[in-house]
């Protein structure tokens, strides 16, 4: 990787749960360095979602260069190994530009597919996915699972039984190419930012103060159009696994829009499903990613500063 104006030779990972102020210190980091700030989380990619996944707002993102923010329409089913392949390109801008490239978000799997590689999993045929979605549908998620237990025994071993997305996934794939998810998982791809080629940290807020956070959040968007937007996506009336669909808030918005809850219970759902999201990401970045260094909020831009001179 290409230095620039004497940046080490490194990427910058910056983690973090939801709402821990990831966005803008990633937003200075790049101001500071001119560097380019690329998005690692899994909901903001849809562009139809900016306001409910705090995607940065239009005028963040005109003060340094932002990507993959936005690119992907609601009704793709966006995978991690698509997410690569886009980084991929956007690591390539930034070394020919001898920028800086500060990859920020709160996606697990992204970062680590990033870090030690993902699984060779081909793209599945939108007719095998939506034949065993309407199967989905048409039997339920547990005759599903019974399907899977005997074609891919392994993976049906593994999963809840009421794991709709994921049970989905494992036959899709097992159905695509004839083979077992977990063959495809031990040809994996090679990471694009092997060890020591970069900084990482992990924004570890205290808990508590994290969780007010969340929940005033949730509040702006609620007052900043946020029920607009998912009255939006709702209209298109797309498949409700697909990850947009899933986003948090988004499922229990379409409830109130559909007059089954009030906006208060809605609000209340979304807060707390952020809130168990965000609980989730502390538990997987500390056994599934040690090598992310966790600092708390107000010594993160000193820890970056003593890095990236």
């Amino acid at each position: 990787m290409q230095a620039h104006s004497g940046l080490l030779d490194k990427a910058v990972l910056i983690a973090g749960p939801t709402a821990s102020g990831k966005s803008a210190l990633a937003l200075a980091l790049a101001q500071r360095t001119g560097g380019i700030v690329i998005n690692t989380d899994s909901k903001p990619v849809y562009r139809d979602l900016r306001i409910i996944t705090a995607r940065p707002t239009v005028s963040e993102e005109a003060l340094v260069p932002h990507r993959l923010y936005g690119h992907v329409d609601a009704g793709v089913n966006f995978s991690a190994g698509a997410w690569v392949a886009d980084a991929a390109k956007m690591l390539g801008e930034a070394c020919e530009q001898g920028r800086l490239p500060i990859f920020v978000g709160g996606s697990g799997l992204y970062f680590k597919a990033l870090t030690r590689g993902l699984s060779a999993v081909p793209p599945i045929p939108p007719a095998v996915r939506e034949g065993v979605r309407a199967r989905l549908e048409q039997h339920g998620v547990e005759a599903l699972h019974a399907e899977l237990a005997g074609r891919d025994p392994m993976s049906a071993e593994r999963l809840k039984p009421r794991d709709r997305s994921r049970i989905a996934r494992a036959l899709e794939v097992v159905e695509a190419t004839g083979r077992p998810l977990p063959d495809w998982h031990r040809d994996g791809l090679p990471p694009l930012l092997p060890q020591g080629e970069f900084h990482a940290l992990f924004l570890a807020p205290e808990r508590e103060q994290l969780y007010a956070r969340i929940d005033a959040r949730f509040g702006a968007m609620l007052d900043t159009g946020a029920l607009d937007e998912v009255a939006a996506l709702a209209a298109r009336g797309l498949d409700p696994l697909l990850p947009a669909m899933k986003a948090h808030g988004v499922p229990a918005l379409i409830r109130h829009l559909k007059e089954e809850i009030s906006r208060q219970e809605a609000a209340e759902i979304g807060r707390a499903d952020t809130r168990h999201y965000a609980k989730r990401q502390f538990t997987w970045f500390r056994h599934q990613l040690p090598e992310f260094e966790w600092v708390a909020p107000e010594a993160a831009r000193g820890w970056l500063e003593s890095r990236i001179p």
